[in-house]
Formats: structure tokens, C-alpha cells, sequence
């Protein structure tokens, strides 16, 4: 993105800014919805209804900073419910759009769209929780503006959900002094999500909403989020069925690798207790995180909340009562050669990440790599590229879906092939996002505007899951995912099923499922060989850079 387009976009989406005021004389009746903490006015536009930043919950703040959320109180007093919670605290970013919009640690708020033609007061809900590497997202992101899905879909309520990111989310104290005082803070955002999702249950009538028929979608973090909630007994009976889009169980961390957020917070705040952190002012946390986004964890493997090993409820059938659809991108690790900060950075950073983590795998497994490696074409980075798309987004999804459908659950499975027009992303992670929402002029991730069409297929299928558990459309029969025939949907120009989509790299690749090989970019660490033997070779940083534009050039040709 161009620094004018990046202005451009920062200048939109912070124009949408307001805050919403309690009403005290007359209000559009028609436009009320009475929940148990107000009464919600919203605004309407062709047949649609927009409530935005209703809250789900009491700030986060001051004591209840790094606490489990707490309901909002009761009141029967009228809102506005015209502009969007304020966006956690996190990195303003090119590709994450709600980091743009106004944020604070108050941002446990809800937006909701209600299509007046469709009167029934019994429709199928779609809850989405946006992604964003658990350190970034929010519901001010036009990508996930709700108006185009319930426009085609009006038997559909939609509902985003924002939560706590970063360092107020997802941030372990269990080794500083106090910590033993915040035992939920490092899964704060999944708390979060649930705590809105208890919202939704008591409050989704008054939209013409079911309760008893709501389904939790969402991309990246937000696919990862929906595959861990079914594991958590606090969100048991708040939702039927799940969509996770490019995110499983294996976008988590174990309590050892939350540590190293933990430490960097506590030098980088000077801060020697939780006395120390509660004292610091909102404005000191947004400077903290400017120092600290990119080091931010995923929610923890800590045994208490989520379990030690994420696939063993699947594997134990405690997951059988919800329905499951889940999918990835082909292409999905080439996403962070945008983010990276394109391909002369990436051709130098993927490597290194490689060989951080060839680090932990056994000399048989690494062996295996090296195979799998080898086996693939294209540059050295490009095969790499695939490692890392199998290992972290579509073996983990597939084990998912099938220890799901072994003990009972419905589960489906896509592959998404459909390119980004962006030189290099090919179908990277977060393409779909523009097609799912209808919002086919939001180009971030496409590089130009969707295709009407086939935006039209994908909602239908999305929202016919949400209406019954299948996805089926009248021209397109969606099979069921099983480990037997591993049937796939290929979400191409012309979707069609296949069975055991590309079956040598999951049968090469699936045993290092155990090693959780994820995203961080802690694993960023320069002091592997790959750079050590550039500098004893005496490569200056000018000839290096010279040589990897060189290469860029080509790889681009």
C-alpha cells in the first residue's frame, strides 16, 4: 500500500469515529432493540439496520484491567448504537484497517446487522470473531462491515465481536510478583468472546435472532479462537456450529513460550511487579506496545482453560455435539511477504525462521523436512513457503476435521485456490475474507475487486451451514470430511469436491503436528548459520541487499 492509499484508508476509517450518548427524549421506536443493559437505537439504510458498539461487557478497566470480563449492569435507559467501539490497543498496521480507528483498553463492544424485510424473530445467528495474530483486528475493519452479507441474506443476524489483543489479551504474570492475582490473563481475549457470546444468548431475540442456533466464525485468530472455544467449558450450549477460516487448535503456545512476551514487558516497562504494571496509564501501554506488538503471544496451552495437547478433547468426542467446517488457503504463508515487508526482507527472514525452527525436531523428523523439501519446486523460499503452509494451517486443520468426524462430529473441509491479483500471494492467507463478507471492493488481500459471483457461491454456502449444519447449496453438494475419503470442497472458479487433496505432503509432513510450529515472530531470532556464515563471509550489508533485489527481480520475472 502506497503511503497516499495508506492516508487514504487511515482517513476513512477514522472518519467513522463517534462516540454513542445516551438518548433522554424521543427515538425511532422501530429502530430499538431492548437488551438487558438498554435499550439500543440503531441506524437504518436500505432495509438494513446497523447497531454498532453495544457493550458486552464493563470496560476493562482500572481494577478489572487484566481480569476476566464481567457482565455489563442492567439498565433500561436508551443508547445510540451509531459508531463502533473503540479497536483494542495495538501496532496501527497497512493490512489491519481497524488499527486505524480510535483505540483504549475500553473496547469489549459488538456490532449487529438485522435485515427489516425478513420479520421472523427465529433466524440462524452468525457470530464472527476477527483475526489478526491475536495482537491486532477489530469490529471498525470495513472488511467485516455486515450490510452486503444480510442485504443477500435476510433470514441471517449478523454480529462482530471485538476483544483484548496483544499485550492486554493474551500476556502470562504467573512468574512476576502479584501475578497469582490475574490467573486468566493469558487467555483474556477467549474470555472475552465467550463473555460476548453469553451477550448474545441472553440479548439476540430482541434482533430477531435464535440463541439456539448461532454459529461462531472467523479468520486466522479468529479461526483459531472458534476451534479452541468448543474446548472450553465456560462456552458450552452458547453456540451450535463453528466456520474456521485458515486457523486451528495449533495457533496456540505453551506456557513456556508465553514467557519471553512476559520478560520483554517487564524490561521494557521498567516494572518489577503487577503493582508496577496496574500503575501505568493507558497511554503508557499503547508506548509499550509500539514496542512490543510483533512479540505478542497466542492463547496458552495452560491446562487450565485450554488443554495441553488442543487436539485431545476432538480426539476424545467432546466436541461431537457441534458442527464443524473448516478450511485453509493453498497458498497461505505467502501472506507475509506484504507483511514481511515484501520480498527482499522476506527472502532473508523465511530462512531464518526455517532453521529456529529445525531447532527443536528430532534428527528424524528434521530428516523428513529435508525430504519434503526436496520434493517440491520452485526457489528454495517458495518450497520453504509450503512447509510452512502445510505445517501451520492446513495439516492441523485437516487432523481437526478428522478427529471431529471420528467420534461423531459433522465436519467439512475446504481448500481455497482462488489467487490474489497481488504479485507473488497467490491464494494467501486472509483472500477470502472479501468474499465471504460480500465487501468485494475491499482489495487489501484480493489486489482487485472480487468476483461478484463467486462471492455469491461462498456466502450461500457459509450461510447455509449456519442455517443447518450443512452447506450444500441446490447446484453444489458439500460431502461430509471423514479420514477415510477426506473428501474436500475446492473452492476454485468452478468449486467441486476431491478426495485426499494432496496426499504425499500430508503423509510426509504429518507427524511434526506434535511440534505446534506456529507464527511467532519470536522465532525471528538472526543467530543461525544461515546469517552467521553470511558475515563470515564478509558479505557487506550493501552487496547483500544488492543480491537479494537481484534475486527479487527474478523471482518476480
Amino acid at each position: 500500500m502506497s503511503t497516499s492509499k495508506k492516508t487514504d484508508a487511515k482517513t476513512a476509517v477514522r472518519s467513522t469515529y463517534g462516540v454513542n450518548r445516551r438518548i433522554a427524549g424521543a427515538y425511532e421506536e422501530a429502530l430499538a432493540a431492548t437488551c438487558r443493559n438498554g435499550v439500543f437505537v440503531g441506524i437504518a439504510a436500505d432495509d438494513v439496520i446497523t447497531y454498532r458498539g453495544i457493550p458486552f461487557a464493563q470496560p476493562p478497566v482500572e481494577a478489572l484491567r487484566w481480569r476476566a470480563p464481567q457482565p455489563p449492569s442492567e439498565s433500561r435507559d436508551v443508547f445510540e448504537a451509531y459508531y463502533n467501539g473503540k479497536s483494542p490497543i495495538q501496532t496501527e498496521w497497512k493490512t489491519e484497517q481497524a488499527s486505524y480507528y480510535p483505540q483504549g483498553e475500553d473496547c469489549l463492544y459488538l456490532n449487529i446487522w438485522v435485515n427489516q424485510t425478513d420479520t421472523r424473530t427465529d433466524k440462524p445467528v452468525m457470530v464472527f470473531l476477527h483475526g489478526g495474530s491475536y495482537g491486532w483486528g477489530g469490529t471498525a475493519d470495513p472488511m467485516y462491515d455486515g450490510k452486503s452479507l444480510v442485504t443477500k441474506h435476510a433470514d441471517i443476524v449478523l454480529v462482530t465481536v471485538g476483544y483484548r489483543t496483544g499485550l492486554m489479551g493474551f500476556v502470562d504474570f504467573s512468574t512476576v510478583k502479584g501475578g497469582e492475582a490475574f490467573p486468566d490473563a493469558p487467555n483474556l481475549g477467549l474470555l472475552d468472546q465467550i463473555e460476548a457470546l453469553r451477550w448474545v444468548r441472553e440479548n439476540i431475540r430482541a434482533f430477531g435472532g435464535d440463541p439456539d442456533n448461532v454459529t461462531v466464525f472467523g479468520e486466522s485468530a479468529g479461526g483459531g479462537s472458534v476451534s479452541l472455544l468448543p474446548l472450553i467449558g465456560q462456552a458450552k450450549g452458547l453456540f451450535r456450529r463453528v466456520i474456521a477460516e485458515s486457523g486451528s487448535v495449533a495457533l496456540t503456545f505453551s506456557k513456556e513460550e508465553c514467557r519471553d512476551f512476559t520478560e520483554r514487558l517487564m524490561r521494557a516497562a521498567g516494572a518489577h511487579s503487577m503493582e508496577d504494571l496496574m500503575s501505568l496509564s493507558e497511554s503508557d501501554l499503547m508506548r509499550l506496545n509500539e514496542k512490543l506488538n510483533q512479540y505478542n503471544n497466542f492463547p496458552q496451552r495452560d491446562g487450565v482453560l485450554i488443554p495441553k495437547d488442543p487436539y485431545l478433547p476432538y480426539n476424545n468426542g467432546e466436541t461431537a455435539d457441534i458442527d464443524m467446517l473448516i478450511g485453509t488457503n493453498s497458498d497461505e504463508a505467502r501472506y507475509w511477504v506484504g507483511e514481511i515487508g515484501g520480498i527482499v526482507p522476506y527472502r532473508f527472514s523465511i530462512p531464518v525462521k526455517f532453521e529456529n525452527d529445525m531447532r527443536v525436531l528430532s534428527k528424524e523428523d528434521r530428516k523428513r523436512v529435508k525430504q519434503f523439501i526436496a520434493s517440491q519446486k520452485g526457489h528454495s523460499i517458495w518450497r520453504m513457503t509450503e512447509f510452512y503452509s502445510e505445517v501451520m494451517f492446513r495439516l492441523p486443520a485437516m487432523a481437526q476435521a478428522s478427529l471431529h468426524a471420528k467420534n461423531g462430529g459433522r465436519a467439512y473441509l475446504y481448500y481455497w485456490t482462488i489467487h490474489s491479483a497481488i504479485p507473488l500471494r497467490k491464494a494467501c492467507h486472509a483472500v477470502e475474507l472479501a468474499y465471504v463478507f460480500g465487501n468485494h471492493d475491499q482489495t487489501i488481500y484480493t489486489g482487485k475487486r472480487a468476483d461478484e459471483a463467486l462471492s455469491d457461491t461462498v456466502m450461500q454456502l457459509w450461510t447455509n451451514f449456519a442455517r443447518t449444519g450443512d452447506p450444500s447449496s441446490e447446484t453444489l453438494q458439500w460431502h461430509p470430511y471423514d479420514a477415510q475419503t477426506r473428501q474436500t470442497m475446492i473452492i476454485s472458479e468452478q468449486p467441486h469436491m476431491e478426495n485426499d487433496v494432496l496426499p504425499d505432503q500430508r503423509k510426509q509432513l504429518s507427524p511434526l503436528l506434535k511440534y505446534m510450529i506456529n507464527a511467532s515472530y519470536a522465532t525471528m531470532d538472526y543467530n543461525v548459520p544461515f546469517v552467521r556464515k553470511a558475515i563470515s563471509c564478509g558479505v557487506a550489508a550493501a552487496a547483500a541487499v544488492a543480491a537479494t533485489a537481484f534475486l527479487a527481480k527474478k523471482l518476480l520475472e
